[in-house]
């Protein structure tokens, strides 16, 4: 940002109150004493207004700098430098090919964790049969029978043997069921998480795929296209703020110069105030702005305090272009149909008491010292307050 050059006062249309020439030669017949001609001034009613000149450039109200959430190769551009591009338009692709592998890797993947949890979820759902002892109770029924039996000598021991085997072999899988319980239950646990971290990773390449097409996010112009074909682009979400900048976007239908004040004049400065911007490119137009923002904290540099002030420019027809040096005029009074002179016609004593010389012809040199009251001054013209009536030569000194 251009540091501001505060101008102690401009002028605004006025009229020329210097006027030489024939009419002034006219003014000087019968005077004892010859004044250059060139040296008179006619005092003339005009427009004069105190201001400050904020030096700064131009640039949008809302400006986004486009930088992408993927890694990879620019492989489309779909704008130029100064196109107009709507929200969610499509500024430029990213190579899409190695991206579109690792989500097929990352979708295999995933089908191959959800695979091993529906086996565990099956597994764990086996041992809670298994874990009920469906056939104890059943061999139990067997090893009473046969014991019976065997009682009444109807079967041999061998028999009644086998059932008690058969009952000890189902308590042994009852038991064998429940401790693989507490295993199936943490494999399942194990093969959620799998699947979890595997469907996150499919979620971030299809993210990452999705954010290979990068889209604007305002509407407004392409200030700037830092990349070409072919060029490589690092994520934000790798390198942060050192991410490739794709683009830069600007809505420059409002624009605004931004600069300080001296503390001198700030006190001067007032919200909504009317500016006359001037660029270089149009030096024959001027733009309407007015003050929206002033800081209400000043800086020190040098020993001298000033204070940011934003000027804020309607350019609906997009003639001010971002970066354009410009001269923001910040209007501190207006005071319009007012008298005003040459401020080289004004001579100041030791108590800084203006006073003006009149032409009198009629007067010993051919002229008089008249006091006056001034108001504002440019450095140029100067407001006369009293002491003078329009139509008056002056002298310049």
């Amino acid at each position: 940002m251009i540091r501001l050059t505060k101008a102690r006062v401009i002028t605004t249309a006025a009229v020329g109150a210097v006027v030489i020439g024939g009419g002034a030669w006219g003014a000087l017949r019968g005077s004892s004493t010859d004044i250059d001609a060139a040296r008179v001034a006619t005092v003339e009613r005009g427009d004069l207004a105190k201001s400050v000149v904020a030096t700064g450039r131009v640039e949008p109200i809302s400006k986004v700098e486009i930088k992408s959430k993927a890694n990879g190769i620019v492989k489309e551009l779909k704008v130029e430098v100064g196109d107009r591009v709507k929200i969610g338009q499509i500024l430029v692709e990213l190579d899409k090919d190695n991206l579109a592998a690792r989500l097929r890797e990352a979708r295999a993947s995933l089908a191959g964790a959800q695979a091993n949890l529906a086996a565990a979820q099956a597994e764990h759902e086996k041992n809670k049969v298994e874990a009920e002892g469906p056939d104890v109770p059943f061999a139990r029924r067997n090893l009473d029978r046969a014991e019976r039996l065997y009682t009444d000598a109807l079967v041999s021991q061998q028999m009644r043997d086998d059932a008690r085997s058969a009952l000890e072999m189902a308590l042994n899988r009852q038991m064998a069921a429940r401790t693989q319980l507490g295993v199936a239950l943490a494999r399942i646990a194990q093969a959620r998480a799998t699947a979890a971290a595997t469907q996150a990773a499919v979620d971030r390449t299809e993210e990452e795929l999705t954010n290979a097409t990068i889209r604007s996010p305002i509407d407004g112009t392409v200030l700037s296209r830092p990349v070409e074909l072919g060029s490589p682009v690092s994520s934000i979400l790798n390198l942060g703020a050192n991410g490739t900048l794709v683009l830069v976007l600007g809505d420059i239908s409002r624009v605004y110069v931004k600069g300080n004040v001296d503390e001198a004049d700030i006190g001067m400065v007032r919200l909504n105030q009317p500016a006359r911007i001037k660029v270089e490119t149009f030096r024959d137009k001027q733009f309407d702005g007015k003050v929206t923002q002033i800081s209400p904290m000043g800086t020190d540099k040098d020993n001298v305090v000033s204070f940011e002030v934003k000027v804020s420019i309607d350019n609906p027809g997009g003639e001010l272009l971002a970066n354009m040096t410009a001269n923001a005029e910040i209007i501190l009074e207006q005071h319009r149909n007012t008298l005003v002179i040459p401020e080289s016609a004004i001579v100041y004593d030791t108590k800084r008491n203006a006073s003006v010389d009149v032409v009198q012809p009629s007067a010993k040199t051919g002229r008089e010292r008249r006091p006056i009251n001034v108001g504002v001054s440019n450095g140029t013209k100067t407001q006369v307050l009293s002491g003078l009536t329009e139509g008056q030569k002056i002298v310049l000194q």
